[in-house]
């Protein structure tokens, strides 16, 4: 099959600039536990990256340290792109969505994703068109009066992805937003991320202990040993097909996973890649 203009490739050449850098980042917790240990990683512009590894490995401790939501213990987070703030932290250039929503109950689907330009000094008004912008990429424009009791747990986590969008960033992470949905919901969300990077260009870091995810959505997957968390093998994964239902059921797929499962093997059987 030949490529068409909507298959994923790796990122053009004018985005491929590094966006973050991790350096011999460790955590060690006040427990004593180590989370992390020499992990370094960079991500450039316009990436798909998915951290891949079991349960407490540290991919959410990784992903939270980029985020400036934890410290390092040794090792630097630098940012080559970006406008550095008085917190150390890129000027508005990263949103996060969690794993579970975190909606306020009290207010509209719309106020929810009005927050975090609220908390700019943004006017109702001024956000208007950016918001609705947000909802209309993720299928909620006509749901903008709903409250959060009155939404599916996939509609729910869009708002959280909509929300996320609304401030326009460069860097997208997302710590295993979908692993509690049930997996036809999981699909649909995974294709919609999918497009959403595509049309936007945005730069993603995806958490998931999924091989199958992460072979379905990724240009490129980071697997992580277990604790202490560092990172075991880094490796793109280009596609010659779009990636959709028809994907989903080739052989190319089959061949993605069974790759990605067999280095994640390796990497809790403590084997070096």
């Amino acid at each position: 099959m030949s490529l068409s203009e909507d298959t994923i490739t790796a990122p053009p050449p004018e985005q491929r600039r590094a966006l973050v850098v991790m350096k011999d980042v460790s955590k060690v917790f006040s427990s004593g536990t180590v989370a992390l240990t020499g992990m370094s990683l960079t991500v450039n512009g316009g990436e798909f990256v998915s951290l891949l590894g079991p349960s407490g490995c540290g991919k959410s401790t990784a992903l939270r340290i980029i985020a400036g939501l934890g410290d390092t213990t040794t090792g630097t987070i630098d940012w080559p792109s970006s406008r550095i703030n008085a917190k150390g932290l890129p000027e508005g250039d990263i949103s996060f969505v969690f794993q579970e929503p975190t909606l306020m109950p009290w207010a509209t689907v719309f106020g929810n994703v009005y927050l975090p330009l609220k908390l700019r000094g943004v006017s109702k008004h001024a956000a208007y068109d950016d918001i609705m912008a947000a909802l209309t990429r993720v299928g909620l424009k006509d749901f903008v009066d709903a409250y959060p009791r009155e939404l599916s747990g996939g509609m729910k986590m869009r708002v959280s992805i909509a929300r996320a969008l609304v401030t326009k960033p460069k860097l997208l992470l997302m710590d295993e937003p979908f692993a509690a949905l049930d997996e036809i919901t999981r699909q649909k969300l995974n294709d919609d991320v999918l497009r959403l990077w595509k049309e936007t260009g945005i730069t993603v870091i995806f958490v998931t202990h999924s091989v199958f995810e992460s072979a379905y959505l990724s240009n490129r997957i980071v697997v992580m040993k277990a604790r202490p968390g560092r990172v075991h093998a880094d490796f793109p994964l280009i596609t010659s097909l779009e990636r959709d239902a028809f994907y989903r059921t080739s052989e190319e797929y089959r061949q993605a996973c069974e790759t990605v499962s067999k280095t994640l093997l390796e990497a809790l059987g403590g084997e070096e890649h």
